[in-house]
């Protein structure tokens, strides 16, 4: 099953006002699921995108469904494991926007594993694209954001960060690492560059509900029904600095 296109309803007041109208935004991640909704969330505000994911068709589609209806929005096709891959998509933010102002690292892939049956690609591909992606991204828009004086990163982390469920390593280690690598922002907060991560809960996207239909049910309980978390993209920064909690925590 693909996932389509989201459309929001009409917003007759911005959540933020106009803090996001006409920021520049770099998502990745962005063909389907939580990625997908965050280019809705930020579009509902006015933002100028440029949307990455491996997935070169899916994610133009994405973009044309918001081209339609007047975004200013790029699709690039790009694999984050790549550091010369991950400059070209900010060098195209920049040449078409002139500055960054927000990253959301969002692009992850799941890989769940029993921990003595994992081989070493398994580790390497999981670390690759869940921590190393992120990191290329982080450090690809920093230099600019510096030199702009101000901008925001946001890595979407997930709830196995902190919750180890069986048969899903080594995905919580990335995850987990992913706050870690999160928490060193406090440092550039006071120079206008702060990062924020997002552990996201459960959402009821296709492959969500391909993993459910895999795993097996309890027994001697009635199935269990998953009530999905809202998405939100983008929220205001915690004037304190915690860099944990956000939507669909629990």
């Amino acid at each position: 099953m693909q996932a389509q296109p989201l459309s929001l309803p009409a917003v007759p007041e911005p959540v933020y006002g106009e803090r996001l109208k006409n920021k520049a935004v770099i998502i990745t991640g962005a063909a389907q699921g939580i990625g997908e909704a965050i280019v809705a969330c930020f579009q509902a505000q006015q933002a100028r995108l440029v949307i990455a994911d491996i997935q070169a068709d899916k994610v133009e589609k994405v973009a044309a469904h918001w081209r339609e209806r007047g975004a200013e929005i790029h699709a690039q096709a790009v694999d984050i494991t790549s550091k010369a891959q991950w400059q070209a998509l900010v060098d195209t933010a920049i040449e078409r926007f002139g500055r960054v102002d927000v990253l959301v690292n969002c692009a992850g892939v799941n890989v769940f594993r029993d921990p003595l049956e994992m081989t070493d690609e398994d580790w390497r591909r999981c670390f690759a694209i869940d921590l190393d992606g992120a990191w290329y991204g982080c450090r690809s828009v920093l230099p600019h954001m510096i030199e702009q004086g101000i901008g925001n990163i946001i890595n979407i982390a997930s709830t196995h960060s902190s919750h180890i469920i069986p048969g899903c390593f080594p995905y919580p280690v990335a995850k987990h690492g992913l706050l870690g690598l999160t928490r060193p922002g406090r440092r550039i907060r006071a120079q206008g560059h702060p990062r924020e991560c997002d552990c996201a809960g459960l959402y009821r996207n296709p492959a969500q509900r391909r993993l459910l239909e895999y795993l097996p049910r309890p027994p001697c309980r009635a199935p269990a029904r998953v009530r999905p978390a809202p998405a939100q993209a983008h929220r205001p920064a915690h004037r304190g600095g915690d860099d944990r909690a956000v939507s669909g925590y629990r």
